[in-house]
């Protein structure tokens, strides 16, 4: 409420003067404007943007690039508040530089930028930790030779972010890491080409639950104990994350350096680094240098996505879901449709999965897939693969949301 009612007074303070007389505050206020438009409390963001209409009018871009030197000066500092949404949204206004703003404006200011971009990833909070990421790739595309000294550093954090036990980070570390692509080509894709298929592969060596609750005799039966045993297992809400009042976002403090940074962080689950990999391999697809390199990891995809034996493996298939249209509309319609048969049993299986969201991305996929492959060709490509999947796709097309 103090943030809002200090946006109400400093809209009306900007509006009660002339135009002239409010350049004399800009480099104090507009810094603190542009940031709020970013800030998690809808009625913060909203005000905020509306103040910004209609203090900057459409002269907002260059009013960010006159007085760019207190505008970088304020997001760094920002990146340093005890309020981890303070925090994250410094880290989408310094994206929004990358994208928005000359380059010949912010490039005198790239080095620090990437340095403190560099610091937060290491934030305690995820939504802190998936803004660095998502702007240090927006970074490295609009200033490939200012960023390159920063990737030795920088590329770890990446491939960290990509195995994170959020799927918004993994997916945001995922489109970071296209854009080094598209910035670097050749020089960084078969580095990442190899990791990729490192990440589909060791989704076979992933623990199942029956090896941890092993102690129960087998049979049908056992899988609602194993369940409540599962559900009731101390490991599995222990030293979790902690939540703000009021906010989806963690409640933590700033990434301080050595081994403090990882005291809320638990080891990565293999099927994590592969659902990392499922949000590249479709991110990769859009980009015209790496389509044989993607065209090559399809069957490792597909193979990925055939183990069940561990309980996450529905997210593993959900994702593979909501991504699958990316990836035929990267790799154009004849390419895809000459792979399709690879994912139909993963998809089907996913349809008639009794976790909703994976069944209900499933469905959505086969409907986004009709759109752009045509009724016919899906239906036929369908047939041609397994016939008896004719039925579940017939009341897919009656029962999906239009």
């Amino acid at each position: 409420m103090v943030r809002l009612a200090a946006l109400v007074a400093t809209r009306k303070f900007l509006m009660s003067l002339p135009p002239a007389a409010r350049e004399r505050f800009f480099p104090v206020l507009l810094p603190r404007l542009c940031l709020n438009r970013y800030y998690v409390a809808e009625g913060v963001r909203l005000y905020s943007q509306e103040s910004w209409r209609q203090v900057a009018g459409s002269e907002g871009k260059a009013l960010v690039e006159k007085y760019i030197d207190s505008v970088v000066s304020y997001y760094i500092e920002a990146t340093e508040a005890d309020n981890h949404a303070v925090r994250e949204a410094a880290c989408a206004c310094i994206a929004e530089l990358a994208l928005k703003i000359s380059t010949e404006a912010v490039r005198a200011h790239v080095p620090d930028l990437l340095h403190t971009l560099t610091v937060c990833f290491n934030d305690d909070s995820w939504p802190v930790r998936d803004a660095a990421c998502v702007a240090c790739g927006n970074f490295i595309l609009c200033f490939p030779e200012e960023s390159q000294g920063t990737m030795e550093d920088l590329q770890p954090l990446f491939f960290n972010n990509l195995q994170d036990s959020i799927p918004s980070v993994r997916q945001g570390a995922a489109v970071a890491i296209a854009n080094v692509v598209r910035a670097y080509g050749k020089d960084v894709l078969p580095m990442i080409i190899e990791k990729t298929k490192e990440g589909l592969k060791g989704v076979e060596d992933q623990p199942s639950e029956c090896e941890k609750y092993g102690d129960l005799e087998s049979g049908a039966a056992m899988y609602g104990v194993v369940k409540r045993k599962r559900d009731n297992d101390m490991d599995l809400h222990s030293n979790k994350q902690m939540y703000s009042c009021g906010s989806l976002a963690p409640k933590m403090g700033r990434g301080g350096g050595g081994c403090s940074d990882c005291r809320f962080k638990r080891p990565p689950q293999l099927w994590e680094r592969a659902d990392g990999f499922v949000y590249l391999v479709s991110e990769l697809a859009g980009v015209p240098d790496a389509t044989a390199e993607v065209i090559i990891c399809l069957p490792l995809l597909a193979e990925a996505v055939q183990h069940k034996h561990y309980t996450g493996h529905v997210t593993l298939l959900e994702t593979l879901c909501k991504t699958l249209l990316y990836l035929a509309k990267g790799l154009g319609k004849r390419v895809f449709k000459s792979h399709l048969h690879l994912f139909l049993d993963a998809i089907f299986y996913a349809l008639e999965c009794e976790n909703a969201l994976t069944s209900s991305a499933a469905s959505q996929c086969l409907t986004q897939l009709s759109q752009y492959l045509g009724p016919n060709i899906l239906r036929g490509r369908v047939e041609e693969f397994n016939p008896s999947y004719l039925k579940a796709l017939d009341a897919n097309n009656f029962t999906a949301p239009l």
